[in-house]
């Protein structure tokens, strides 16, 4: 910025994209105070280096909103987990469809979780049931990721088509 570039000559360009081609630093930092802007280095790297004319607080109040525009589109990496257990009523399980379409509908992954209490891991073709059944319920708005079980408890992982 300003006084701390240090180089002797640099490329200029304006506010506005225009060019002023190679000038010396004082010129341009001249230009600048002129403008009532500031002087930018853009490529440092480039022979001669890039500056630019900017408004600086402009210039991070639009990089601060570049950046938060972003993080808003990140958000389809969310993971929501459903939780359902073998022995689970029609009510609970209609619940737990609805939950989930409307997850995959805002374009949220889900997690779902088969938990198994006491005796009921001697019977895992429960738990697939189970899953089969929600994922036939899902099917036209979510595809089935991965399937696995560790331990005590069947996991199912579906991605928004």
């Amino acid at each position: 910025m300003n006084e701390k570039i240090r180089t002797k000559e640099v490329r200029l360009v304006g506010n506005e994209g225009e060019q002023f081609g190679v000038v010396s630093l004082e010129a341009a930092l001249a230009k600048a105070k002129e403008s009532d802007l500031d002087l930018m280095l853009v490529a440092e790297t480039a022979k001669p280096p890039v500056c630019k004319l900017v408004n600086f607080g402009q210039f991070k109040y639009q990089q601060q909103k570049k950046e938060k525009q972003s993080k808003k589109m990140s958000k389809a990496h969310v993971t929501k987990e459903l939780k359902l257990s073998p022995k689970i009523s029609e009510n609970d399980f209609m619940v737990r469809v609805s939950r989930g379409r409307e997850f995959l509908g805002k374009g949220h992954k889900i997690k779902i979780t088969v938990m198994f209490r006491g005796r009921e891991i001697i019977h895992p073709e429960l738990g697939h049931g189970v899953i089969e059944k929600f994922l036939e319920k899902i099917a036209d708005i979510g595809v089935l990721e991965s399937r696995s079980q560790s331990g005590r408890m069947m996991l199912a992982f579906v991605n928004p088509k």
